[in-house]
């Protein structure tokens, strides 16, 4: 058969069947602990049929626990399964949000729940419930609670990973617990990291069961409660729902039940508008009645017992194949989780061993590294010291040359100076001898000085008595011209060394001796006095001498440090001159005779005159007088020699020369 048609009619009729075949649908928002999801629901969809969809989406076999949990004019349903999800009292908004909650608790968490997605999910709703102090606990056990929690998201614990602060985003425990406590949040964290490090190799799985463990004896723990009165106009009572029973609480007391109706002593529970009726097993009993708030209230309560009672008879029942399959398979899940754990063990321990091994190894390797880099270090430091110590050589045997040549120099200047010691010794020695024998030579001049004083007083005596005889002698001879010669009288006196009178008598035969005696002391006395004249002259060549090697020597030892020694032999010098008598510092030489022999008899004076002993250098002229026959003599030897007059004189020069 073929359709034979227009195009634009076949299109049109293909889309009118896709408009009939495509439902109508709204959304829906899926709120669950840890995430949210987003589905599509037809129309005639019933809250079964959407709570199928999110256990689907989820993988959640375990579906009796849980449900969709909507909040309405401010009271907390529970979707109804058996009822179009459109024509329940939900929420007029788009999309509709749902929370997907656990409805009913398990009375032994390890027993039933099976698969670890249900753990899962119970676990992150107790950790919220206790969190929001729905759930009291303990602090001690809220911060054994919190260990585990960590346990559960970190791992193990690591010291190199985890550091202080780690925790800080994370809320771990109540608000309550922590007003309570006046401690810091590093004092929690270090309470809390000391429980952490505790469980070390405890699976992720394991640490959330081992906190519902902990959390399934706390006495809050899976109960709803709900305000009751026993009177319609008193609500003072609380109504508690768990997996165990039903408990009646007084209104501010949560913990400990005033009384309480377990599953297998209740036989009927009825509700009617707003009186709830429980009525015991035993029929002897007490029906308990009470009243609520509002129908919803009484419904939801009722709905509460018929499933907690549907639990508790279904566990005391033998399980379903669908249970037992899945109970088999959490045995086998759970047997391959264990042996991957403990093969997960194994390998981490391996893994950690290698890491060890491996940081071992770096540690090792970087020591190495260390170590050669520190040998390359010395290697180079050696090097460089090796090229400085050649350069410390090289200078050390610059500098040891040029030691050497300063020793050579130092041992020249040595041997310099010793032999300038030596000869400053020698010289010292012979000034010494030098000083000392002008020190003698002094003295010689001194005794000289001394002997020739008293020659020139003895002459000086002498002279006086020649004068005192010539003095006679005249007058005599006058007295014996006037006697024989009378007629000479009146003419002058004749000199008396006169050759031309030929008539002398006996008298002048004596004078002519005694002229010769005084010519032969004449003689003597010039003779001596050229002699001292002599020495006096050859005395000072040797003081000059002696005066300019002093200056010399003074201005060689005044770099040897010998100028204060030759300044006190130069005072010792100058005392010593300085002793010699006056006599010899003044002294002024002249003629020394002066004999006229123009008168007819020898009348003749000897004049001498010196600076004897004075400090003055005034002239001074001493007559000398000896026995006529003496004076005579003089006279005598002074014929033809004329009038001479001798001055001798000593003078103290500025250079410390004596002029003789």
């Amino acid at each position: 058969m073929i359709w034979c048609g227009c195009p634009h009619q076949l299109k049109n009729m293909s889309i009118r069947g896709l408009k009939k075949k495509q439902p109508k649908t709204f959304k829906v928002r899926i709120i669950t602990v840890d995430a949210e999801m987003e589905f599509s629901c037809e129309m005639k969809w019933k809250g079964k049929d959407l709570f199928d969809l999110v256990c689907r989406a989820l993988g959640l076999r375990e579906t009796w626990f849980f449900g969709l949990q909507y909040t309405i004019k401010g009271m907390c349903t529970w979707l109804k399964m058996d009822k179009k999800v459109l024509d329940q009292e939900i929420p007029k908004e788009d999309p509709i949000s749902f929370h997907f909650l656990a409805k009913f608790y398990p009375e032994k968490v390890e027993e039933e729940l099976l698969q670890e997605i249900t753990q899962h999910l119970f676990f992150l709703q107790v950790k919220k419930q206790i969190l929001d102090e729905e759930i009291y606990c303990s602090p001690e056990a809220t911060v054994l609670l919190a260990s585990y929690a960590v346990q559960a998201k970190y791992g193990d614990y690591d010291p190199n990973f985890h550091e202080p602060g780690f925790l800080a985003h994370d809320e771990l425990l109540p608000k309550r617990v922590l007003r309570q406590y006046q401690l810091t949040a590093e004092m929690w964290e270090e309470k809390i990291t000391a429980w952490y490090a505790e469980h070390r190799g405890i699976a992720r799985d394991e640490a959330e069961m081992n906190y519902l463990k902990i959390a399934q004896d706390l006495e809050m723990y899976g109960v709803n409660y709900f305000p009751i009165a026993q009177n319609k106009n008193h609500t003072d009572l609380l109504l508690g729902v768990d997996a165990k029973g039903i408990h009646i609480y007084s209104i501010n007391n949560r913990f400990s039940p005033n009384k309480s109706f377990e599953w297998s002593s209740i036989r009927n529970i009825s509700c009617s508008e707003k009186e709830l009726t429980i009525k015991p097993l035993d029929k002897k009993a007490e029906v308990f009645k009470f009243f609520s708030s509002q129908l919803k209230v009484n419904k939801l309560i009722f709905q509460l017992c018929i499933g907690n009672h549907d639990l508790f008879m279904r566990r005391r029942k033998v399980d379903s194949i669908e249970v037992q399959q899945m109970k088999a398979q959490a045995r086998e899940e759970k047997a391959r989780k264990k042996m991957e754990n403990q093969r997960l063990a194994r390998e981490k321990q391996l893994r950690e061993e290698a890491e060890r091994a491996k940081e071992e190894l770096e540690r090792r390797l970087f020591q190495l590294e260390d170590e050669a880099r520190q040998a390359n270090e010395a290697l180079l430091r050696s090097q460089e010291a090796a090229e400085l110590l050649a350069e410390k050589a090289q200078i050390a045997e610059e500098e040891a040359k040029l030691l050497a040549q300063n020793a050579a120099e130092a041992e020249q200047e040595r041997q310099r100076l010793e032999i300038t010691a030596l000869k400053s010794k020698e010289e010292k020695r012979l000034m010494e001898q030098k000083m000392r024998e002008a020190e003698l030579i002094a003295v010689k001049l001194v005794k000289e000085s001394d002997r020739r004083a008293k020659e020139a007083e003895h002459l000086k005596q002498d002279l006086h008595e020649a004068r005192e005889a010539e003095r006679k002698a005249k007058q005599k001879l006058l007295d014996i011209t006037r006697l024989n010669y009378p007629h000479m009288a009146k003419y002058p006196q004749y000199s008396p060394g006169d050759s031309r009178d030929a008539n002398f008598d006996k008298g002048s035969t004596k004078l002519d001796l005694k002229d010769i005696d005084l010519k032969r002391l004449s003689f003597e006395i010039e003779r001596e006095r050229l002699d001292y004249l002599e020495k006096s002259r050859k005395f000072e060549d040797r003081l000059k001498e002696l005066k300019s090697e002093i200056h010399a020597l003074k201005l060689e030892e005044k770099q040897a440090g010998l100028y204060s020694h030759w300044n006190e032999v130069l005072g010792s010098l100058d005392r010593s001159l300085g002793s010699a008598p006056s006599w010899m510092k003044t002294f002024e030489t002249g003629d020394s005779l002066d004999v006229n022999l123009q008168r007819p008899f020898p009348a003749y004076l000897l004049n001498t005159a010196s600076s004897w002993p004075c400090t003055n250098k005034i002239q001074h002229t001493v007559p000398v007088e000896k026995s006529s026959s003496q004076a005579n003599s003089l006279a005598a030897n002074s014929v033809g020699t004329g009038t001479r007059k001798q001055i001798i004189k000593v003078q103290q020069h500025d250079s410390d020369v004596i002029y003789i």
